[in-house]
């Protein structure tokens, strides 16, 4: 029974789609035997303070703002292949260049290489996928392609606690492995997707002429709106992601190889409770979905504050996956299904863009926290942050449904 249910589900979607999700877990499962670990292993070398050290992510973050749009143009013009080579390549080269950076300077200048090249690939994978894709079964591609990618970050961290623990080299050389086969795997085995033909839905082509590139999509009030509400709630989990190792070590001595197993449970989450979840959330409209998200995510961050050991953050972060869980998929889904085929690229880069700026603002603004107020005030303003921004959205997409109701109502 089981494995005619993996049988047909792999059926379902084409061969590309399952390439890609085999590269993204071997490029995933060798990053993230660094990537939760990159704030000590930065800090002990660079020895700086915390807000410093912490700027060299903002670094990164906010260099990914100006690239998203870039990616979103090339994805829809160049093709959605050639820049997730180019990314892919890219991190593979810095990521082995970092472990021979000596200042802060020589970090910096890595950091905005990979915030350069991190949103080429994340908004052609999210267009090429929707290509690939029918409607009816994006959600489930997409939470597939999720539940695979955690997989990969399962294995990491848990290897990579212990191998970091011992030798960052190893770690740093894995990373870069990851990401080369992974381009490789992509360069010779999958075609590109992009149609050259406007169109802006899948069955109705239009004029060229009605390709208005962003202006169009900024057109699109309510959903830069429901973006600007997404990117600030996640501003919350942006904080743990980047300061929760470093909160833990310096303030309980929780070590490398022990923390490592908090990511990892949040990756095994979305392994084997994404698909559930799934199945709960695509039942309902996906705005209040993504709203029960953001609070959802904005709990778990703010139960932090009340913890002082291992088990305690192993909670929060349970908790948090869960928002995680709700949010991600149904977001993406709901860009996909908004976007008409020609600007799926730039629909993608402005959602991806809204998850940088929260990833640009969540170092300075926790690393200035920790070091002006107190390390636990840390998540206290992400509870609020995140609580604030779920609030919001929901009672938005209330009132939507309340004024299509009336619409409706009026024409029968």
């Amino acid at each position: 029974m089981l494995f005619q249910r993996i049988k047909a589900t792999y059926n379902e979607f084409p061969g590309q789609f399952w390439l890609m999700v085999i590269g993204l877990f071997i490029s995933t499962a060798g990053s993230s035997m660094i990537m939760p670990f990159m704030m000590i292993y930065a800090s002990n070398k660079l020895q700086l303070p915390l807000s410093t050290v912490a700027a060299l992510l903002s670094i990164n973050a906010g260099t990914g703002l100006l690239s998203s749009f870039l990616a979103g143009t090339l994805a829809d013009k160049a093709g959605r292949k050639l820049v997730m080579n180019i990314s892919l390549t890219a991190n593979g080269l810095v990521y082995f260049f970092l472990l021979q950076a000596n200042n802060y300077v020589q970090f910096a200048v890595l950091m905005f290489l990979i915030g350069m090249s991190n949103p080429l690939y994340q908004v052609g994978a999210d267009a090429m996928l929707a290509d690939l894709v029918p409607s009816e079964k994006r959600v489930d591609a997409y939470a597939i392609n999720r539940m695979i990618n955690n997989a990969g970050f399962a294995l990491g961290p848990a290897i990579g606690g212990f191998v970091a623990s011992r030798s960052y080299a190893l770690a740093f050389y894995a990373a870069t492995a990851g990401f080369l086969i992974y381009s490789a795997l992509l360069f010779f085995l999958a075609r590109e997707t992009l149609v050259k033909n406007k169109i802006y839905s899948d069955k109705k082509p239009v004029p060229a002429e009605a390709d208005g590139g962003y202006r169009e999509v900024f057109q699109n009030k309510h959903y830069v709106g429901v973006i600007s509400l997404i990117a600030t709630g996640l501003i919350a989990p942006s904080m743990l992601w980047v300061l929760l190792a470093v909160y833990t070590k310096t303030n309980f001595g929780l070590p490398e190889n022990l923390y490592g197993w908090i990511p990892t449970t949040n990756a095994l989450m979305c392994v084997f409770v994404q698909y559930s979840v799934t199945r709960v959330t695509r039942r309902f409209p996906a705005l209040p979905v993504v709203a029960i998200g953001l609070l959802i995510y904005s709990l778990g961050v703010g139960s932090v504050a009340l913890m002082s050991g291992f088990w305690g953050f192993w909670l929060s972060m349970v908790i948090l996956t869960f928002g995680e869980l709700t949010l991600v998929p149904t977001a993406t889904k709901y860009v996909a299904d908004l976007a008409p085929s020609n600007l799926r690229g730039r629909y993608m880069s402005i959602y991806w863009f809204g998850w940088g700026a929260s990833r640009a603002i969540a170092p300075v603004l926790g690393g200035y926290i920790n070091d002006q107020i107190a390390p636990r005030a840390i998540w206290i303003a992400g509870l609020i942050i995140g609580a604030t921004s779920g609030l919001v959205l929901l009672f938005l997409s209330r009132r939507q449904t309340e004024s299509r109701s009336v619409i409706e109502t009026e024409a029968a």
